[in-house]
């Protein structure tokens, strides 16, 4: 099949979030299945080239439409770790991409409004073979929509995945009209109004509305988006369209996750070869020296302690009350703490700058504040567990992550976390199949009970916890089934 992945970010030359790494990790996986696979992003200036290979120019008479007026695109190919990836490159006076950032621009809802006509225009124009386009959240959405209303000529098929409801893409109505549609049209409650602003196009129940298929990133978020928590004012509509509506768990990239060949590591380890049950000394041996460098990076205290990790963007979602509470009750007992997070929102940058400066002269915490993928990597492979109390998670990579860099992840239960992380006490599992510890409720309760149990089994129980994080490690979270999954949606939509 030919299959076309339409997206505003991908790891690593333009990420930002999980959304990066589910780009580059699914287009890899289903190119390994012997599809053709290709991915067409914005070409922002700040892109990391190092990591393109031949990246030159593909084509530079494109033409599109927008606000009245023509002008011409430029295209760029390259290769990302063995994809194809395509590169719109704006023309336009208003220089969409070339503004120093990924998001966060007052006009985002225009540049990607752009970005999704250009790229149907490219497809278009330059005859790119595709069976199916596969876009993701708000900011490709109006693919949907713009298709069957101004590209009737492509003979092409719609998955829409959302990664995220709380991000919907609200615009006016002459935002569409600048595409060549008639926004007027769509501000219909059948079409894309939006459910509490009436006045407002909303993109991403424009992409419910129209794609062939709508997924999501866990089977447990597919569930809670149903409910009027979970939707954000989009459940009835999913509701009206849940025939088409499936839930499939994301993966993560074991290529480039691998304790064993990791070059952000000081030493590397695996369990690939070492079943349950067997010697395990050389894995945590090495882990215990990964350990003691991380100390060091972090001005910890090498005393005989847990270290618990957390690497997260400092947002409302990922539980920024429930983080604050693990750091105070991982000191009470006696652990030590490591952050690795830095927010958009500026009051949250600056309390955590504040914390920062409060536990200075603490040897037992660190603070690291801003994005550092070196860091990252040594935080998963040094600590003994990880802590994500998010408020709500439609899938998750990090505890996927921290299972296969021997972390032993604490989670709170919602979403893809739900669907991947099964408690050692509480699950009813057989303690085989266990790799973690949860709570429920996103209070201060339910965290300390969780972190409780799994500071005590480390102490306590040093056997025990060894056992549970090779089972952890032996966790199979890679692409390979999520992405026939997908395969298999997208061949029975190409038979009807």
């Amino acid at each position: 099949m030919y299959i076309t992945h339409i997206a505003a970010e991908m790891a690593p030359i333009a990420k930002v979030g999980g959304l990066g790494d589910v780009i580059l990790g699914l287009s890899r996986e289903q190119k390994n299945l012997g599809h053709q696979v290709a991915i067409i992003l914005p070409k922002y200036d700040g892109i990391d080239t190092d990591n393109i290979k031949d990246f030159t120019v593909f084509k530079n008479n494109i033409l599109i439409d927008y606000q009245g007026q023509s002008h011409t695109l430029t295209i760029w190919k390259g290769l990302v770790e063995g994809v194809t990836v395509y590169f719109i490159d704006s023309n336009d006076s208003r220089q969409f991409f070339h503004r120093g950032c990924f998001y966060g621009c007052e006009d985002d809802n225009e540049r990607f409004l752009y970005f999704s006509k250009a790229s149907l225009e490219f497809i278009s124009q330059a005859n790119l073979p595709t069976d199916i386009i596969h876009i993701h959240d708000w900011q490709t959405a109006a693919i949907s929509f713009l298709l069957p209303a101004l590209f009737k000529s492509l003979d092409v098929k719609t998955v829409f995945t959302i990664h995220n409801m709380e991000y919907q893409g609200n615009c006016g109505t002459w935002n569409l009209d600048a595409l060549g549609l008639d926004g007027n049209y769509y501000l219909d409650k059948e079409r894309l109004q939006d459910h509490t602003y009436s006045d407002s196009i909303n993109l991403l129940k424009g992409a419910i509305i129209y794609a062939n298929t709508i997924t999501t990133v866990s089977p447990t978020y597919a569930k809670e988006v149903l409910t009027p928590y979970g939707g954000k004012g989009l459940d009835t509509t999913l509701k009206k369209y849940a025939f088409k509506f499936f839930g499939i768990l994301n993966g993560i990239d074991t290529v480039y996750w691998n304790p064993e060949t990791d070059p952000y590591l000081p030493t590397k380890f695996s369990s690939r070869e070492i079943p349950l049950h067997t010697n395990d000394k050389i894995i945590f041996d090495n882990k215990g020296y990964i350990k003691r460098f991380l100390r060091k990076k972090s001005s910890l205290e090498e005393i005989h302690a847990p270290i618990v990790g957390c690497v997260t963007r400092l947002v409302p979602q990922k539980g920024i009350e429930l983080i604050k509470q693990a750091i105070v009750r991982t000191l009470e007992k006696k652990g030590q703490f490591v952050l690795l997070g830095s927010s958009p929102i500026i009051s949250i940058q600056e309390e955590f700058q504040q914390l920062k400066d409060y536990y200075r002269n603490n040897p037992n915490v660190c603070f690291f504040l801003s994005h550092n993928e070196p860091l990252a990597h040594l935080i998963y492979a040094g600590s003994d567990m990880f802590v994500i109390p998010s408020i709500f998670e439609p899938c998750g990579l990090t505890q996927m992550i921290a299972l296969r860099y021997g972390s032993i992840p604490i989670v709170r239960n919602t979403g893809g976390l739900s669907d991947t992380i099964f408690d050692f006490d509480y699950s009813g599992l057989p303690l085989e199949q266990t790799n973690g510890f949860s709570f429920d409720y996103p209070d201060e309760t339910g965290l300390n009970s969780a972190l409780d149990r799994a500071l005590d089994y480390w102490f306590k129980e040093p056997k025990t916890w060894r056992k549970l994080a090779l089972q952890g490690m032996h966790c199979d979270f890679s692409w390979k089934c999520s992405a026939k999954k997908y395969i298999e949606l997208y061949q029975k939509m190409n038979s009807t």
